[in-house]
């Protein structure tokens, strides 16, 4: 007679410890021999075989008891090899039920099910199909269990990131950057790109693109791709696990904290510019506001030239009619930049001799807050190792040890983000003293420099937070270093403060 087999391992300690799958094809394959059947096809799980992956094992056999009619008996390890639910056993009892021949073995529990097997047989199949599921109810929640307090230490517990893969074996596998693809490049390079302002997720899929980063059918990175990347905390630090967010991931970070919630910040703004944009205006995207109503200055073609008005929407805008050219924008905007300049040399040299000496009481301040956290983290650390020192010690219950564990992770993660950001501020504070004050002064000849639309705008973006415009003229607000730099340039008294 002619027979399948079908063989399963579900766990790594199963095939330590012999119900490996060449172990079960062995003892399958006597049995057949023993009783005489032919085995026509072996069908088996392995251990690393996911549940979806199990499930189409399981109906491919059935498929193929189906189309080979000839074929009576199944034969199998034991119940739990076979089948952990009832949904299967009743597939399988329909498939019995059809022909009085058929026959399912289970080897090791001596036990053969056919159409007119008795009554305590029969039971005997539902109580191993009970346990089989009880069984796997209990793998299931353990692996939960598993999963959850992985997180909790800071490893996420998923399958796959792009950008990292992942290392050392299965229960102690470890997050690194893949450097053997370029996705983390890539994604590091998408969140800058994002965060000036200039891309909405189409035109950065296709500068991304432009710049070889490709799917695997040699297509742009799709938009709604791009999202989910720059959605995702993981590439700060972080990760969302079963709806929870854990802000202590172990793994190396592509991107700073700062950046990746400045992505977000864009991301969720009410009003998305430029999804549907035709053209590339110099002063479009919000850069342009009008002193009337607030609204942005729309931009449009008119003759060969480009004009700037306000739309007036559902307002009375006194500006609601006022046109203005592009170029007349412009000498107003370079003239802007002109303000930031100090004539005199030596005035000017003695600015930046002061902005280095302010550096240093600013250095100083740091580096002593810096080494204040520090000692509160190495006191918090200690703290959480006396405390798993008297959970082993029964000297405080589970509840307490947890509740605990919970506050103090809670506080190391509290003293490395304000770590984090100190060492940040050290870094914007050097940023908005010598090296805003430089690019303030030569701000024309940079702007002039660029022949790149984008990058015009970027550097404008840098510089000012916006200009308002009063039906045509340009009243500039320039960001918080530059704001500085403009007024005492333009008062002359460079004294106080």
């Amino acid at each position: 007679m002619k027979a399948i087999s079908l063989t399963r391992v579900s766990t790594r300690e199963q095939a330590e410890e012999g119900y490996s799958l060449p172990a079960q094809e062995k003892l399958l394959s006597d049995y057949a021999d023993s009783k005489e059947l032919v085995l026509k096809k072996r069908f088996s799980v392995p251990e690393s075989a996911s549940g979806k992956q199990e499930r189409k094992t399981f109906n491919k056999l059935l498929q193929y008891l189906d189309e080979h009619p000839e074929i009576k008996t199944l034969i199998c390890e034991k119940v739990d090899r076979m089948t952990r639910n009832f949904n299967d056993a009743v597939k399988l009892d329909a498939w019995l039920h059809e022909d009085e021949e058929r026959q399912i073995h289970f080897v090791k529990q001596n036990l053969v099910i056919h159409k007119e097997a008795r009554s305590h047989e029969k039971f005997q199949w539902d109580i191993y199909i009970a346990l089989a599921r009880q069984y796997s109810n209990n793998l299931s929640e353990e692996t939960k269990k598993g999963l959850n307090e992985k997180a909790e230490q800071g490893h996420y517990p998923g399958n796959q990131k792009r950008g990292y893969k992942t290392i050392g074996d299965i229960g102690h596998k470890i997050w690194v950057v893949d450097e053997d693809t370029p996705d983390a490049r890539f994604i590091t390079k998408a969140f800058q790109l994002y965060d000036t302002g200039n891309h909405t997720l189409r035109t950065l899929s296709k500068a991304l693109f432009l710049e070889g980063w490709k799917s695997t059918n040699n297509r742009p990175i799709s938009t709604s791709q791009i999202h989910k990347l720059l959605s995702d905390p993981f590439f700060c630090g972080e990760f969302i696990w079963r709806d929870k967010l854990f802000k202590n991931g172990k793994h190396t970070p592509l991107i700073s904290k700062e950046l990746f919630y400045s992505v977000q910040d864009r991301l969720q703004r009410k009003i998305k510019a430029g999804k549907y944009r035709k053209h590339n205006f110099q002063f479009g995207g919000g850069l342009l506001i009008c002193d009337g109503c607030g609204r942005s200055v729309t931009w449009e073609i008119q003759k060969g030239h480009i004009y700037g008005h306000c739309t007036g929407f559902k307002t009375e805008c006194p500006f609601k009619k006022k046109w203005i050219k592009q170029d007349k924008v412009e000498k107003q905007v370079l003239s802007v930049l002109d303000q930031f300049k100090i004539e005199n040399p030596r005035l000017l040299e003695w600015i930046r001799k002061a902005l280095k000496e302010s550096h240093k009481d600013e250095i100083d301040y740091h580096d002593t807050i810096v080494k204040d956290l520090d000692a509160q983290y190495v006191r918090t650390k200690n703290r959480l190792d006396k405390l798993y020192d008297d959970k082993v010690d029964g000297l405080i219950s589970k509840g307490r040890y947890l509740d605990k564990q919970e506050e103090y992770e809670r506080q190391l993660n509290d003293i490395l983000e304000a770590k984090e950001k100190h060492n940040k501020a050290n870094i914007n504070y050097l940023k908005l003293g010598a090296n805003i004050f430089e690019l303030a002064q030569v701000g024309r000849e940079v702007y002039q420099q660029q022949e790149n639309i984008d990058k015009k705008k970027e550097l404008l973006n840098f510089v000012f937070s916006n200009f308002k415009l009063n039906g045509e003229k340009l009243d500039p607000t320039p960001h918080n270093g530059f704001e500085v730099v403009f007024a005492r340039a333009k008062t002359g008294d460079w004294l106080p403060g």
